[in-house]
């Protein structure tokens, strides 16, 4: 073992004065925190004409604050503010990309480190006492090796498996199209075939889970029960519901009939297509269809973050097929769930192993 500061050079970032900043290219790329992260290298920006912290190509740069640990390598010479930190390994001592995979296999200790403050952090002295694993040379450069050749690999199953997801999107965009597209479509009022979930769950709240809308979907509210549980709302099998502030961005779910029913918070809308009129998993896929998502926007009046309650939706308009073609449509659209769950288990395995692999290379159980 060596402590990082023995087998690096390291340097904590620090933001230049506001008034050098540009997005003209002019200066040095300017990169802060992991939100500049590209899938391999950093993307820029902004760039900065004076700058005050300067890392060299080939650097690792991490992350140390929120989210500690996060690691690229740095592709140019660039400016690094206050975000991050550049870590120069000692070319004798020790390889670059070895080091770069043993700060990725570490990032779990440096979070834990960042812990406990208002603002999770990392300081550079707690950066410089990380215990770095040191075998010599040749072996480090073998390590590198397997460990870029399996993490492609992995990288490469990923891809894959997200291609999969973004297909039965484009699958389930298709089965919309197709239902909007036929000839007994008529125009309606989102509120005219809609009806609103408001009434509380009442004193049976603990029998359900707590449930939230994610751009993924449905998912379980990180959050507990607030001070009055007796008021979120019954999500019960067919209910569509979505988080106020956040479906601009998609935060759209539903309780279908293979899920479990739950309550969520008296914070989101909760509604239900009207009985003969909307079947509610057509809504749901078309509310997250391109259909749904200009519906949404004609909506809006400017803001990012603003409150999109049940009133607001129901002004919008819809090009409602006629009821036997929605749920024939729907049929369609319930085969996808499964398919779509087997490849999303696969791609939550897939993003495990990385660190197990990393685990093995360094000889430490995972």
């Amino acid at each position: 073992m060596m402590k990082l500061s023995e087998v690096a050079c390291l340097m904590m970032g620090q933001s230049p004065e506001g008034t050098t900043y540009n997005d003209k290219g002019l200066g040095l790329p300017f990169y802060q925190g992991k939100s500049d992260f590209g899938d391999v290298y950093p993307k820029a920006r902004i760039w900065c004409s004076a700058p005050i912290r300067i890392a060299e190509d080939g650097d690792i740069l991490m992350s140390v604050r929120a989210p500690v640990g996060p690691t690229n390598l740095a592709f140019e010479r660039c400016c690094i503010g206050r975000g991050l930190a550049s870590i120069r390994p000692i070319a004798k001592l020790i390889e670059r990309d070895y080091l770069w995979y043993f700060l990725k296999f570490a990032q779990p200790a440096l979070v834990e480190k960042g812990q406990g403050s208002t603002f999770e952090a990392i300081s550079g002295s707690d950066l410089s006492q990380l215990d770095v694993i040191l075998p010599d040379i040749s072996t480090q450069r073998l390590i590198a090796a397997n460990l870029k050749s399996q993490l492609t690999t992995l990288e490469q199953a990923r891809t894959a498996a997200q291609l999969q997801l973004t297909e039965l999107t484009n699958l389930a965009n298709a089965i919309i199209r197709q239902s909007v597209e036929q000839p007994d479509t008529a125009p309606a009022k989102l509120g005219d075939v809609l009806d609103e979930v408001k009434k509380g769950v009442g004193k049976t709240w603990a029998n359900y889970p707590v449930l939230g809308a994610t751009r993924a979907g449905l998912a379980l509210a990180k959050e507990p029960v607030g001070k009055i549980p007796e008021r979120y709302k019954p999500v019960l099998h067919g209910t569509v519901f979505y988080n106020p502030m956040r479906i601009m961005i998609g935060s759209i779910a539903m309780v279908d009939e293979f899920d479990t029913p739950g309550i969520t918070s008296p914070d989101y809308v909760a509604l239900r297509g009207k009985e003969g009129l909307v079947d509610s998993r057509w809504f749901y896929y078309w509310l997250r269809s391109p259909y749904g998502v200009s519906c949404i926007a004609s909506l809006a009046r400017g803001a990012v973050r603003e409150r999109m309650l049940f009133n607001r939706l129901a002004e919008g308009n819809i090009e409602l097929p006629s009821y036997t073609v929605q749920v024939t449509a729907a049929k369609a659209l319930a085969e996808l769930k499964p398919m779509r769950s087997a490849i999303e288990k696969q791609l939550a395995e897939i993003n495990l192993l990385p660190g197990k692999i990393l685990a093995k290379a360094f000889e430490i159980e995972a």
